[in-house]
């Protein structure tokens, strides 16, 4: 009788061998466990070198070019600087109403008015600037980008791994160069924040054009136009929804990446002002800050994003009107002197948010404290650098001995082999090898089983192709000598992704089945997809301090919302007859839910995993101002040093760990859309 293994089973028992060599022979080789260090290359040093070089040449134009844009960023920071508040604020009001009416109107007002009555509205006019100067650039480059792809197909393959790898470079990472070449102050945040937010326009862009309908192209065509008047007078206005949704995450992203800017910026904004409170410990300053960032973000957000939707004209006159009443109040204002940054309503209660805080951190230490000492001494500990050197008596109780290991490998060898014999031979290897991955730990995992694994898991989902740029992208970071910083990263985002799959996946499928609870989770997961990355760090600062903990709750409370949103969006999109066929054969509810609606949406569930651990990887950088170890460290501190080599080579690094996992749930998302014939 011939044994056929399916291509999961062949991949998952190659991967369980390797693992179980390099378990017993790591100690008698020790290059199975760590790559020599002679075969290290000194990648840094060249890249810093190269770059270094390159950088050279070009500062002199980089400054000059730096120099003009530091006119138009002056003026603009000038002109809102002196604008009168009550102009802004009706300005931004009637801009409201036009867009949407009287809720956008109410928003714009109520949001601005937050922000005068904050004490912050100098900062805010300064990050206001940055935004106005760079979204303009990127929106051209953007445009110009997405034409290019469109109007030159062989380039649209190029364009669009160029367009992968401006996103999934942590955004720390573009900063060391910039500094190099431009220099420290805010036209560095200002080019930093096109080059970032031109990704999604030009994306949108190229999707637009590529959706524009046959028909509307052959009319062009017919009325004769060249294709300069085609493209602009007829594609583009039929491709304006889309343009406009690319507009709208164009400003965000410029927005995200101001507040990060700030770093280097040392701008008197507002990202700078939550910086620099968050050194201090200043939570209740930081916190309020923070909301004044969420307040542009969200007005911002909304704003932009009703472009996008079909709406209704407005009353110009009402526009107007709104517009001549802030105009007018501006008139009183100057007349009275009356300057918002002499206001600060809000410093008592940011003054009561620190005691507030500080009083309940008192009173409840020790619970804070055994929450975090709880998940990381049982949970993080033990993923990082396994049971075997996790388990001690000041943690567990007691120590980890090689009986605890034989009977751990005992009793998961049982579970394995119960899975073998039922036919799931892939499941029985794939439990022997988390066991082996939670025995020595993942931050300590043999470099062939890491390699040769993802290798694996690339050529189930994707062939040899997907297995060999994983092995080679791989490989570039293990001889760079970046490879035990990267498997800090891989730990630490790893177990926030899998906690984000778990908590995610469970509140999209209460929010499948209940549109009660759909109600009170939706503005929650658009408060937190409109919260710029930074601000994630003040709440989970304010009560559990700096460290791996509060980096891990960052990461978590920003990745988690597309997994809850593709995994409902997945479950309540399962086509009718389905649904109605499973019924008529008997089926009840949670058996059509895990039955028919889960299998029909693993392929939407994948992509909302994929996008959660994009999220991860790139609020991973972010929280290395916190404390966190690994490869956004050294960004980080390549950032602080001017260290070019290091910053890019790092920032690398997290961009193929980031590439790789994108490339791998990708594949496995399109086999599953082939094997139901989507």
């Amino acid at each position: 009788m011939s044994l056929s293994l399916t291509r999961g089973a062949q991949a998952a028992v190659l991967v369980l061998v390797v693992a179980v060599l390099c378990r017993l022979l790591g100690g008698q080789f020790e290059w199975l466990v760590g790559w020599p260090t002679a075969l290290t290359v000194p990648m840094t040093e060249w890249m810093g070198a190269v770059v270094g070089g390159f950088l050279s040449i070009f500062k002199p134009i980089a400054r000059g070019f730096s120099f003009a844009l530091s006119f138009p960023m002056n003026w603009v920071s000038w002109l809102l600087g002196q604008a009168p508040w009550p102009l802004v604020v009706g300005s931004v009001t009637a801009l409201g109403w036009w867009i949407g009416g009287l809720r956008l109107a109410a928003l714009g007002f109520f949001g601005l008015g937050f922000v005068v009555l904050s004490g912050y509205w100098a900062e805010s006019m300064n990050t206001l600037a940055l935004v106005v100067v760079s979204v303009p650039l990127a929106l051209i480059s953007g445009l110009a980008i997405g034409i290019l792809a469109f109007e030159v197909p062989r380039l649209k393959g190029a364009v669009q791994a160029l367009l992968d790898i401006m996103q999934t470079v942590p955004t720390f990472a573009y900063l060391t160069p910039l500094l190099v070449l431009f220099g420290f102050g805010p036209v560095v945040g200002l080019i930093a924040s096109a080059i970032y937010a031109a990704p999604p326009m030009a994306r949108n862009v190229l999707l637009g054009l590529e959706r524009v309908e046959p028909e509307i192209r052959e009319a062009a065509v017919m009325s004769g136009g060249t294709r300069r008047q085609q493209l602009f007078l007829v594609e583009i206005p039929a491709a304006t929804t889309q343009i406009m949704i690319g507009v709208n995450q164009c400003l965000m992203a410029a927005l995200s990446m101001v507040i990060i800017a700030a770093v280097i910026g040392g701008f008197d904004d507002i990202g700078w002002e939550v910086l620099l409170t968050m050194r201090k410990a200043l939570f209740g300053q930081a916190f309020l800050a923070g909301l004044v960032i969420v307040v542009f973000a969200i007005v911002i957000d909304r704003m932009s994003g009703a472009l996008a939707l079909p709406r209704a004209r407005q009353n110009k006159q009402i526009v107007w009107g709104l517009f001549g009443a802030g105009a007018a109040v501006a008139v009183w204002s100057v007349v009275a002197g009356w300057n918002p940054d002499g206001v600060a309503m809000f410093d008592g209660v940011a003054d009561r948010v620190d005691a507030g805080v500080g009083a309940f951190t008192a009173d409840h230490g020790a619970t804070l404290d055994a929450l975090k000492n709880n998940v990381m001494f049982y949970g993080l500990l033990p993923l990082r650098i396994g049971l075997a050197d996790a388990v001690l008596p000041f943690t567990w109780g007691f120590k980890w001995t090689a009986q605890h290991s034989a009977v751990f490998f005992g009793i998961a060898a049982v579970i394995a082999a119960l899975l073998a014999w039922r036919g799931r031979l892939a499941a029985g290897a794939i439990v022997m090898l988390l066991a082996l991955m939670l025995e020595i730990g993942i931050a300590q995992l043999p470099w062939p089983v890491v390699i040769i694994g993802a290798g694996a898991l690339g050529w189930v989902s994707g062939g040899w192709k997907l297995t060999r740029l994983v092995v080679i992208l791989l490989g570039l970071v293990l001889i760079s000598g970046l490879w035990e910083r990267a498997l800090l990263s891989l730990y630490l985002s790893g177990a926030s992704v899998v906690s984000c799959a778990v908590v995610g996946g469970l509140l999209g499928l209460w929010a499948a089945v209940s549109p009660m609870a759909w109600r009170v989770i939706r503005p929650v997961c658009d408060l937190l997809q409109t919260i710029p990355l930074f601000v994630f760090l003040i709440p989970v600062l304010m009560f559990f301090q700096i460290g791996e903990f509060s980096a891990y709750l960052a990461i978590c409370l920003y990745a988690i919302v597309p997994m809850i949103r593709y995994t409902r969006h997945g479950l309540t999109t399962t086509p009718e007859e389905m649904i109605e066929a499973a019924q008529a054969s008997g089926a009840g509810k949670w058996q059509t839910m895990f039955e028919v609606r889960a299998p029909y949406a693993a392929p939407t569930i994948l992509l909302g995993l994929n996008q959660t651990i994009l999220y991860a990887f790139a609020m991973l950088v972010i929280a290395a101002l916190i404390g966190t170890t690994g490869l956004g460290q050294s960004i980080y501190l390549a950032l602080g040093q001017a260290d070019v080599g290091l910053g890019i080579t790092a920032g690398a690094a997290m961009a193929i760990l980031a590439l790789v996992a994108d490339r791998l749930v990708q594949g496995f998302a399109e086999e599953r859309r082939r094997a139901l014939g989507l």
